[in-house]
């Protein structure tokens, strides 16, 4: 069988694209990749149009079943191909964009699956959103992207409690909060003081003499990965309840791994919060940029706990790689989460249900739920989160093995691959079908 491949994304543009909307379809595709290429012959498209039907109607002469896998959302699917087409998408509301707006009928999502006929998403969640609008029978798989194999470690080391070591920054720019004044981002002093400082900060990260930097850490450290554009992952209460928690606890850090292409626009709307919180002793690192292979290791393998406060999840690729690798997590377990969050691998926040918008609807009709948090809850996790890795490494240890269980068994390739076999087939009857009508 031959596998197409596609996102709106390639390698070249990804630095600049960083935090773009739907960016992380790219690191989807990338994840997918080699077990596309263990099932049939995988091929990276282009240019849809030109490219798809060319390959499919070759295939087909051949007798060779041929599939269009886009990883992109309904709306941005390319549609009018004669190839069967079955879009790969995350997901994190209770329903499915079932209008159209601005005069584009692919705004409403049950429009496009009824041209595919099929879809793949990557957590139950969604798979009963799609159920909802286009019913039970359609044929959607829920296949989460195979992060367990890339990120679990060889021996299970992972440690709540870290002794003072150096951890080194290779492609990306540090900040350590309490290194710098914080004032120059206060809301009375003039924008462009702090946007000088960050620019000048910039310009020596991308010195190409400059040595790597090195963060000198230790305690309890919380990493959290976010784009601060994204008003789906309620930054604002992950930083604040940090501080309220840990503002006389300087052996609690945390990181924040900041996905913005735009140093200003990725670092400035996080220190202007931080400058609004009063002197606290814990600490807050900020790295920006894309970081080596090497470096996100480190910066997983440093990690006492992943930290997630979002309204919502299609799927969720840090927690799913930090878990992997037997890192616990402060998260709630609603939407994609609940597939793999639970008490026995986690400290779960409380989440309440709220009307809202689907995301990319200009009209900010209030159509689906999405899930605020309890901030007096997100307080306690942190605390209790705390004292077990400070003082109860066997309960810590549980929840690490815990978490790399519960990965293993959601999101390995043993797993992932025996899903997507089932699509193949699907595919393959698909294709066998028409051929048999073509030929009566």
């Amino acid at each position: 069988m031959l596998l197409l491949d596609y996102t709106n994304f390639n390698k070249s543009s990804m630095k600049e694209s960083l935090g773009a909307p739907e960016y992380s379809y790219w690191f989807v595709r990338q994840a997918f990749r080699h077990l596309l290429a263990r099932l049939g012959t995988h091929i990276s498209i282009t240019d849809p149009a030109e490219e798809v039907d060319v390959i499919y109607n070759a295939a087909r002469a051949r007798g060779e079943p041929c599939v269009f896998l886009p990883f992109t959302a309904p709306n941005r699917t390319p549609l009018g191909q004669t190839c069967p087409t079955i879009p790969v998408f995350a997901w994190e509301y209770d329903t499915l964009p079932d209008e159209s707006w601005g005069a584009n009928p692919a705004e409403d999502w049950t429009y496009v699956l009824r041209r595919t006929g099929m879809a793949i998403t990557h957590c139950s969640y969604a798979e009963k959103a799609v159920k909802r609008s286009m019913g039970d029978n359609f044929p959607i798989w829920v296949i989460p992207a195979p992060m367990f194999d890339k990120h679990k470690r060889a021996s299970l080391d992972s440690k709540g409690w870290h002794k003072p070591f150096d951890l080194t920054v290779e492609g990306g720019l540090a900040i350590d909060v309490g290194a710098i004044d914080l004032t120059w981002f206060r809301p009375e002093r003039p924008p462009i003081d702090g946007l000088g400082v960050l620019r000048a900060l910039e310009a020596t990260s991308l010195d190409p003499r400059r040595k790597p930097q090195v963060v000198s850490l230790g305690g309890v450290i919380y990493t959290a990965v976010f784009n601060p554009h994204d008003g789906r992952k309620n930054w604002q209460d992950l930083l604040t309840g940090f501080v309220w928690a840990f503002r006389e606890t300087p052996t609690a850090t945390l990181i924040v791994k900041l996905t913005r292409f735009d140093v200003e626009q990725g670092v400035a709307p996080v220190l202007q919060l931080l400058s609004l919180l009063g002197p606290f002793a814990c600490r807050v690192v900020l790295i920006h940029g894309l970081l080596s292979d090497e470096a996100y290791r480190g910066l997983i393998d440093c990690t006492s706990y992943a930290v997630n406060t979002s309204y919502g999840e299609g799927q969720c690729l840090p927690l799913m790689e930090y878990m992997s690798a037997g890192r616990p997590v402060v998260a709630p377990d609603h939407t994609a989460m609940q597939d793999y969050v639970s008490p026995d691998n986690a400290f779960v926040i409380k989440s309440t249900p709220k009307l809202t918008h689907w995301p990319h609807d200009q009209r900010v009709v209030k159509r689906c739920m999405h899930h605020h948090i309890s901030f007096e809850d997100l307080v306690g996790r942190y605390r209790a989160s705390y004292r077990v890795a400070r003082d109860d490494p066997g309960r810590y240890a549980q929840m690490s093995e815990a978490a790399v269980k519960s990965l293993r068994s959601f999101c390995s390739d043993e797993v992932v691959t025996a899903q997507l076999r089932d699509v193949v087939k699907h595919v393959g009857r698909l294709g066998a079908g028409v051929e048999r009508a073509a030929s009566t």
